[in-house]
């Protein structure tokens, strides 16, 4: 019978190591294997779960936004603004502080340049595309749809940077995420 926290998974235990690199000498300066030999766990191991190692900060975010694009997708009759919303709202539930939080809260120590920044680029074009194509699917102007998706991909990434500098874990997400799209929401209309 075991007792207290959860046995880690390979995912858990490589993401740790990475964090713990990463602050100890820099992103750039860590390499895969250094990932692996610190994990425990095989380079094959490590690209089951990631394919980069800044994929390892985004993986909690990057399933939402996986979860969003099917939310969005298999809506069908609702109004297109409230089933936007609604999704959206879902990606700050149970938002737990992960390396993604660590990461926003640490880019000098751990030395993220411009990638980190290209990175949460790519998630924010990511969510403003699953919006914007919601959007469009019910028969939205494509401009607005545009800018609807900008502006609600803008509002999440702001969101979980607000909430990780307020330091993560001490409140939910959910408020500030509530925050943040209504800040957003009169693009949505």
């Amino acid at each position: 019978m075991t007792s207290g926290r959860p046995r880690a998974t390979s995912r858990d235990t490589i993401s740790e190591a990475a964090c713990e690199l990463f602050l100890e000498q820099g992103f750039a300066h860590t390499s895969v294997a250094q990932i692996t030999q610190r994990a425990g766990v095989s380079r094959s191991s490590f690209f089951n779960y990631f394919t980069s190692k800044s994929d390892v900060l985004w993986a909690g975010l990057d399933e939402r936004i996986v979860e969003l694009g099917t939310r969005l997708s298999t809506v069908d009759g609702a109004d297109a603004g409230s089933s936007v919303m609604m999704a959206l709202r879902a990606i700050g539930d149970d938002f737990a502080p992960d390396s993604l939080a660590l990461a926003l809260v640490n880019t000098e120590v751990m030395g993220f340049g411009d990638e980190f920044d290209r990175d949460a680029g790519l998630r924010r074009a990511r969510i403003a595309h699953a919006v914007a194509t919601r959007l469009r699917g019910s028969g939205a102007d494509p401009l607005r749809a545009e800018v609807a998706g900008a502006a609600c991909g803008g509002a999440v990434l702001a969101a979980i940077g607000a909430w990780a500098q307020a330091g993560a874990g001490q409140k939910p997400l959910a408020p500030l995420l509530d925050q943040a799209l209504a800040i957003a929401a009169p693009t949505l209309a």
